[in-house]
């Protein structure tokens, strides 16, 4: 646990260390944190010791000095059996009540120290993400870092992919009341430059833009959106990882109501927006008018079949561009429904993992007979890493929909209960890992046939 905390620090230094934080604030943040370690910590640690007690055990022949008095391997692992089974009941526990717990404590740390010390969002001479503002600034000062000079902002447009519009301000002040998810930028003696997007091919390459000064300027930042960005790699927080399995279960069965509502509804919404339900109420033709024709737009003359051409067109680039981005959205809310179903089955994952990861380290300690810290510890963390990255793998691919959720959280478990069930039955029988003479053996039966063949003819 100590190992991984270290590296959690070394993960997060960057946020942590010239934010003028408080060492109870960071401890706090250690503390909160450390919880969300155990589903990694514990099933490793329950490896890396089975196979060590076990294997000084088989090394110093106290399985040999058991087994003449009578003893088993599975009698002599049945009082750690037990301990494991408790231990797998505890860990089910934490997952479903500490680590949801230590999430939502975190969540309101990070915002708190955005309300009481806005300035941890922002670091000097370098851009940083703050809402849908990228900022920079050459200096902070004040008792919070509130205060800030030459400042360049990039803002965001959520219509336009890049930058287009930029801020440039000699001084600023971040601003926030107290429970309040709102963070107010004041900037000060500035200029506003906002890119301007020409239909003219010709007026493109001239770069046009709009600049306006001002001698002050606001720019609320929704503070929920910088609470939603997580300290771990993706900067993406799981809120999944928040609920219990009760408050899972409630949340998987609303948003799948909701996504199924959104798949029945959109179809019928793209057959409004066609016009294909006017048609019919809108096209009724006196009978004493129509002739035969074999083109419908013979009818029309030709600045008229231009225009309706037209209009088809632009409908049917609507309507492309409507599908391309429900397409987005239901992909987006099928990724955070398989993400809600991964954490349900995650909670009984790490209680399962421990007693199988049990049963694959304590009959290998037995089968290698050797303890202590070398080969075990090696043996152990190999086993572990390919464990934990199949789990890794699985959960991704089931979270982008190529697996169910049900197996991207089980892969990994699932691969290694056979593996444990043949070490336990191979240290059971006395057997190594491999038994070379098992395929010597065939081998060498088969060429004492073929050479008496030969002599015989």
């Amino acid at each position: 646990m100590f190992i991984f905390v270290l590296q959690t620090i070394w993960l997060y230094i960057s946020e942590l260390a010239g934010k003028d934080l408080d060492l109870d604030i960071i401890f706090r943040f250690l503390l909160y944190f450390s919880p969300k370690l155990i589903p990694l910590v514990l099933p490793l640690t329950i490896l890396v010791s089975s196979i060590m007690v076990f294997g000084n055990f088989a090394e110093k022949y106290e399985f040999a000095a058991m087994k003449s008095t009578g003893i088993s391997l599975q009698r002599a692992m049945r009082s750690l059996m037990v301990f494991i089974f408790l231990l797998s009941g505890t860990a089910f526990y934490f997952a479903n009540n500490v680590i949801p717990w230590s999430e939502y404590k975190s969540l309101n740390l990070r915002r708190n120290i955005a309300q009481l010390k806005p300035a941890v969002a922002i670091a000097e001479g370098q851009f940083s993400e703050v809402g849908d503002i990228s900022i920079k600034v050459a200096k902070k000062s004040g008792d919070n870092g509130q205060f800030l000079e030459d400042i360049i902002i990039h803002k965001k447009n959520p219509n336009r992919a890049g930058n287009y519009t930029v801020i440039k301000a000699n001084e600023g002040e971040l601003t926030s009341e107290e429970g309040s998810n709102t963070l107010s930028l004041i900037l000060k003696d500035g200029n506003y430059y906002d890119e301007i997007i020409s239909s003219n091919p010709q007026k493109i390459t001239d770069k046009p833009f709009a600049k306006s000064y001002f001698d002050a300027y606001t720019i609320n930042i929704d503070l929920s959106e910088i609470n939603n960005i997580d300290l771990e790699e993706e900067q993406e927080l799981s809120n999944e990882k928040m609920y219990r399995i009760s408050e899972l279960k409630m949340e998987i069965d609303s948003l799948s109501d909701k996504f199924n509502q959104d798949i029945k509804k959109f179809p019928e919404d793209i057959k409004v927006r066609s016009g294909i339900t006017t048609i019919t109420s809108n096209f009724k033709p006196e009978t004493s008018d129509l002739r035969p024709v074999d083109n419908i737009m013979d009818v029309y003359n030709d600045v008229e079949q231009r225009q309706i051409l037209e209009l088809a067109i632009s409908n049917v680039n609507g309507a492309v561009q409507t599908i391309n981005a429900k397409k987005i959205d239901f992909q987006n809310k099928q990724k955070r429904l398989n993400k809600y179903e991964i954490a349900l089955h995650d909670k009984y994952v790490i209680a399962f993992g421990c007693i199988i990861l049990f049963f694959v380290g304590a009959p290998l300690g037995a089968i290698i007979r050797k303890g202590g810290m070398g080969l075990p510890m090696v043996v152990a963390i190999t086993i572990f890493l390919t464990y934990h990255f199949l789990g890794i793998f699985a959960k991704n691919s089931a979270e982008n929909g190529k697996l169910l959720p049900f197996f991207g959280a089980w892969l990994s478990t699932f691969i290694m209960l056979p593996l444990g069930i043949w070490l336990t039955y191979r240290a059971t029988t006395d057997q190594g890992i491999f038994d070379v003479s098992s395929i010597t053996e065939p081998i060498n039966r088969f060429f004492k046939k073929l050479f008496k063949i030969k002599r015989q003819k």
